[in-house]
């Protein structure tokens, strides 16, 4: 059971949370309690949708990294590189998981349905290919998660502003080359050759895409704040003041993950404490700040 556990790498769910960022952002936690009630279950229906289909697509991923996992110090333990989980059980998980994942997000909206389909298929392109051509890889990843937060948008029936989505990918953007820095500070010059395109990149060069996003997701947060549309659906410019608590989760991450303290975003995000009151300090103003 833990190794069928393992495979659907629980501890990554917490990447399917951008799909409440419509739920709070788009104020959908005021009128009446119904009304209320339905925008938290079509969210959390949504982000249960999500959790099986990106456990599908690490499954799908594993199948196909299968080989090249065994020759890895870390990821040959691997529960279908170790051989512990087999091809046909892996397959038939996965099916299950994209099944489920289907069939909770069609009651909910047919563009939640083709939002998850793109995701599925942007993930196998990038599972079959695309995480071998050098930064590609990291846009290929930040645009998941801008689907995340469009279907979670689409599914309490707001409309996400286009500084919001522009400062997700952003945000993601940086996360993604955080992650290759990550990997980069932690492998040995051998061990990078099991992910082909750590060879193209430099600490230097990633520390540079790590500066520019980083900046780009602040200005765009910040324009989204400012936005006429975001003052007219909250009533005021207030979140520019949660800024300082951006900057600090933002630059903490950076600074330690070019340390490489951490493995990636998700053990960085699951560990770090004080990253994590400062996040939750963040999330506590804007939730005060909009309603």
């Amino acid at each position: 059971m833990k190794q069928i556990v393992d495979i659907l790498r629980p501890t990554h769910w917490t990447k399917n949370s951008f799909v409440f960022a419509g739920l709070v952002f788009g104020k959908k936690l005021t009128g009446t309690t119904s009304e209320i009630i339905e925008a938290l279950m079509m969210a959390f229906c949504t982000f249960v949708a999500f959790c099986l289909m990106s456990s599908a697509t690490y499954i799908f991923n594993d199948i196909m990294d299968r080989e090249a996992d065994r020759r890895h110090p870390h990821k040959s333990r691997r529960p279908i590189a170790s051989g512990v989980v087999g091809l046909s059980q892996a397959g038939g998980i996965m099916g299950i998981c994209i099944l489920g994942a289907l069939l909770i997000s069609l009651p909910i909206d047919t563009k939640v349905v083709l939002v998850l389909g793109l995701y599925f298929s942007l993930m196998m392109a990038y599972s079959t290919g695309l995480k071998n051509v050098m930064i590609l890889d990291c846009i290929v990843i930040a645009i998941g998660f801008c689907l995340r937060a469009i279907a979670g948008a689409m599914a309490v029936k707001v409309m996400i502003t286009p500084w919001l989505v522009i400062c997700t990918f952003a945000l993601c953007l940086f996360l993604a080359f955080g992650k290759r820095r990550s990997e980069l500070a932690q492998l040995s010059v051998e061990e990078q050759s099991f992910r082909p395109t750590l060879s193209g990149y430099t600490p230097e060069l990633l520390a540079h895409m790590l500066d520019v996003t980083s900046g780009l997701a602040i200005v765009c947060f910040l324009l989204y704040a400012m936005d006429d549309m975001t003052k007219s659906r909250i009533g005021n410019t207030y979140l520019v003041y949660t800024s300082p608590l951006v900057l600090f989760c933002i630059f903490r991450f950076s600074a330690l993950i070019q340390a490489g303290k951490y493995s990636g975003p998700v053990q960085f995000i699951l560990s770090d404490r004080p990253f994590q009151i400062g996040f939750i300090l963040w999330v506590a103003s804007c939730v005060w700040i909009v309603y």
